[in-house]
C-alpha cells in the first residue's frame, strides 16, 4: 500500500543524494567561505545546496513552506501545514576544513513533527532516511537504537570536560566521551546503534535537528530536551535550548542525570 508521504519522500531521497554530489564538489576545493557573524562559518557550497534544494522542493509542492538556515526566515511558513526543513550543510565548519564529519540534512514537517527525513554524508556515503511508522535505514538496512539501559560504560557523544564540571562522572563511570561536528550525524549515528547518546546542552536550531530527530524515534530512539519535552518544529522561534538523544531504554537514567540542569541559552 502507498505510504501518504511516499512521494514527498522519494523527492527528498532524490534531491539530497543529487545535493552530496554538489557537496563533492566543493570538497577539499578552493572553496570561499565567509563568516555571517563571528563563529558561524558558510561557504558557497552552502548556498548552491540551499538554492538546489529550494528549487527541486518547492517546485512540485509549490504550497508547502520553506526553513533553511541560508534563506531569511520571512515567517509565511507558520501559515502552512507541512514545511520542508533544510540544513544544507551541518557542520560547515568540519566541511571548511576538510574533515569528513558533515552532512546534508532534510525534512518534511507537518503540524509541528517530522514525516519524512534523509541526512547524507556524501564522503563516507552514509544515506540516513526515513518515513514516518515504516521505520529507518541506513543505506538500506533497517536501524535500530541501542537496548542499553545504564550510564555504565556508555559510548556518549558529549563533552567529557562538561560531565565533570556538573559532577555527572560519577553517574557514568567508564563512559566512553566521542565528538563529531555535525549534531544532526551525532544523532542518527545514534540511531545506527555505533553510539549509546548523544548530549548537545547548547541551543539548536529545526534544519539542525528535525531530519535526524525521525531517523532516530524511528529507530526506536528519543530526542528531547534536557527537561525531557518533545521537540515541536516550524514554530515562530525554531531554536530548541538542548537536545539529548538516545535510544528509549537508557532515556530515563539521562533525565535523571539531568534532573537539576539548567540551560545558559
Amino acid at each position: 500500500m502507498t505510504h501518504k508521504f511516499s512521494e514527498e519522500h522519494a523527492e527528498l531521497v532524490s534531491s539530497v543524494k543529487q545535493a552530496g554530489k554538489i557537496a563533492l564538489k566543493y570538497y577539499k576545493s578552493d572553496l570561499k567561505s565567509w563568516e555571517k557573524k563571528p563563529g558561524d562559518p558558510v561557504s558557497e557550497a552552502d548556498i548552491a545546496i540551499d538554492t538546489y534544494l529550494k528549487e527541486h522542493l518547492l517546485s512540485t509542492h509549490p504550497d508547502y513552506g520553506w526553513l533553511s538556515e541560508e534563506t531569511v526566515d520571512d515567517l509565511s511558513r507558520l501559515k502552512k501545514s507541512r514545511v520542508w526543513i533544510i540544513d544544507p550543510i551541518d557542520g560547515t565548519r568540519s566541511f571548511i576544513a576538510g574533515k569528513p564529519e558533515f552532512t546534508v540534512c532534510a525534512a518534511l514537517v507537518e503540524d509541528g513533527r517530522p514525516v519524512c527525513a534523509a541526512v547524507f554524508n556524501p564522503v563516507t556515503e552514509e544515506f540516513f532516511e526515513a518515513m514516518i511508522g515504516t521505520g529507518s535505514y541506513l543505506n538500506g538496512t533497517r536501524l535500530q537504537c541501542s537496548d542499553r539501559n545504564d550510564l555504565d560504560g556508555a559510548k556518549l557523544l558529549a563533552s567529557r570536560k562538561a560531565f565533570e564540571w556538573h559532577n555527572w562522572l560519577e553517574e557514568a563511570p567508564n563512559a566512553d566521551f566521542s565528538h563529531l561536528n555535525s549534531i544532526a550525524y551525532r544523532m542518527v549515528v545514534v540511531a545506527s546503534c555505533d553510539y549509546d547518546a548523544s548530549l548537545s546542552l547548547s541551543a539548536k536550531s529545526d534544519w539542525d535537528i528535525a531530519a535526524a530527530d525521525l531517523i532516530l524515534s524511528e529507530a526506536g530512539g528519543l530526542s528531547t530536551t534536557s527537561k525531557g519535552n518533545t521537540l515541536q518544529y516550524n514554530q515562530s522561534n525554531p531554536l530548541h535550548e538542548t537536545v539529548i538523544s538516545s535510544g528509549a531504554a537508557l532515556h530515563p537514567a539521562l533525565m535523571n542525570m539531568l534532573k537539576d540542569f539548567t540551560p545558559k541559552n
